[in-house]
């Protein structure tokens, strides 16, 4: 199997690379199985082509990681030298991997997205949860409707994952702000045809 390919688990076979992107049940070309498939992105990745070179003369510098390796760059935290395959580049900086988990641990790298505020879920939990008290609705529709719409054009997660949450909230806040809406009016209503 070549890189970038994925087996029917039944006949192992490789199936052709539209399975990936499907994400539904597909019969497979050759035993006619359901399968579905879920491929991480690194399936489609191109490979770069950068290799470690090896560390042919004894003066050259070696990889901290891979000794038989040539060295092509020192980690900008640590200085230690890595050769092409240990070196990670974030924002122009050169890192290793012992100071990149490090930084993910202590949370010092700012460019690595180690988790992300669900506001879809927010919206959807202001909109659901005061229903069982309601009159709480007065307040946490509203609010629900303004994250819907102030956050609407934010990353969602870390996961692939679709804006329904959104929309189900703002439905549900909607619903609830036309309910007070309704309630009012008719108030008022009952009170001028009282006076």
């Amino acid at each position: 199997m070549r890189a970038g390919q994925v087996a029917c688990p039944v006949c192992e076979q490789n199936l052709p690379p539209d399975f990936a992107e499907a994400g539904q049940f597909l019969p497979c070309p050759t035993c006619l199985e359901s399968v579905r498939v879920f491929a991480f992105p690194a399936l489609h990745r191109v490979a770069t082509g950068e290799t470690a070179l090896p560390a042919l003369e004894s003066d050259d510098a070696s990889c901290f990681y891979h000794p038989a390796k040539q060295a092509v760059v020192a980690c900008d935290n640590c200085g230690r030298f890595l050769c092409a395959l240990c070196d990670i580049e974030i924002s122009g900086n050169h890192r290793c991997p012992g100071c990149l988990e490090a930084g993910k641990r202590k949370g010092k790298l700012e460019t690595v997205e180690n988790r992300r505020v669900l506001y879809d879920g927010l919206a959807l939990t202001l909109a659901i949860a005061p229903i069982l008290i309601w009159p709480l609705t007065l307040l946490t529709a509203p609010a629900a409707i303004f994250v819907v719409i102030r956050y609407w054009r934010r990353p969602l997660s870390i996961l692939p994952r679709t804006r329904i949450r959104f929309v189900i909230a703002f439905l549900i806040a909607l619903a609830q702000v036309c309910g007070w809406a309704l309630l009012i009016y008719f108030i008022f209503a009952r009170a001028r045809s009282a006076a």
